[in-house]
């Protein structure tokens, strides 16, 4: 949900509020935005450090591990230099679930497209910049209405409709949103359980979840990409011939033990 709104700088919609980033250097600067009618009080200085430092986990000393990852694996030698600084991102659990259902069978520019359909017809609008709206990304409630997948269907978001208001009604009568965040605080294999029980998520989109939302660095998603390159490249003959959980769970385990704890996070690089 982020756009390069001038040369350099990146604007997005991050903890219901509406960001203007720009890096130079070591430093981020930012700009904060506040809505167009009341409500909650802008972040002081302090709460936008905090928010920021979560957002791209900045605690995490990624030379540290780009030196471990070099050691252990000489293919990931050739690339580093190339991509210097990889972060993943501690996005907001509901509004990762549901745009990565958003995802199947479906390229970047079209999810894109069906996001930004999705926050414009059910969230909260926070401001207009240079004549463009911005929303908040919708609550649980809002997706998992009565009328939601008759919506989406009509916003073109297709077969799709049906897994994003299934999951939203269920997460809504089981665990709700805060006990969607909790899952951050369980082991991976259990978070990955309880999500793989949802409407639409399978083993790639739940480890994308967990990897992103739910702080399990060792989350690995494979898809078919993931799994040629572990046949092609490192020479792993795993999963046979078609991509069943048992060949997610064999290649996952490969990378893990090559890259260790936070192989998710050399999988992005």
């Amino acid at each position: 949900r982020w756009w390069e709104s001038s040369p350099g700088a990146w604007t997005g919609v991050l903890g219901g509020r509406v960001w203007t980033l720009r890096q130079e250097r070591d430093r981020l600067w930012y700009t904060v935005y506040g809505e167009e009618e009341d409500g909650p009080p802008k972040p002081d200085g302090a709460e936008t450090d905090q928010i920021l430092r979560d957002y791209f986990q900045l605690d995490v000393g990624l030379p540290a591990l780009y030196r471990a990852w070099r050691a252990a694996d000489p293919l990931f030698r050739k690339v580093a230099d190339d991509f210097p600084g990889v972060r993943v991102l501690r996005q907001d659990p509901v509004e990762c679930l549901f745009s990565f259902i958003c995802t199947s069978n479906n390229h970047i520019s079209r999810i894109t497209a069906m996001i930004e359909r999705l926050c414009r017809a059910f969230g909260r609008r926070l401001c207009r910049l240079d004549a463009r709206p911005f929303h908040a990304f919708p609550s649980l409630s809002a997706l998992a209405g009565a009328d939601a997948e008759a919506r989406l269907r009509a916003l073109g978001f297709g077969y799709r409709a049906k897994f994003v208001s299934g999951s939203a009604q269920a997460i809504a009568e089981g665990l709700g949103p805060e006990g969607l965040r909790r899952l951050r605080t369980v082991p991976y294999a259990e978070a990955r359980r309880v999500l793989c029980a949802l409407p639409g998520v399978g083993a790639k989109v739940a480890d994308c979840v967990c990897l992103m939302a739910l702080d399990k660095a060792e989350a690995v998603p494979v898809d078919t990409h993931v799994w040629r390159i572990a046949r092609q490249r490192y020479g792993v003959a795993l999963g046979g011939r078609s991509l069943t959980p048992r060949a997610h769970q064999e290649i996952g385990d490969f990378f893990r033990g090559l890259w260790g704890p936070r192989a998710g996070w050399a999988q992005a690089v």
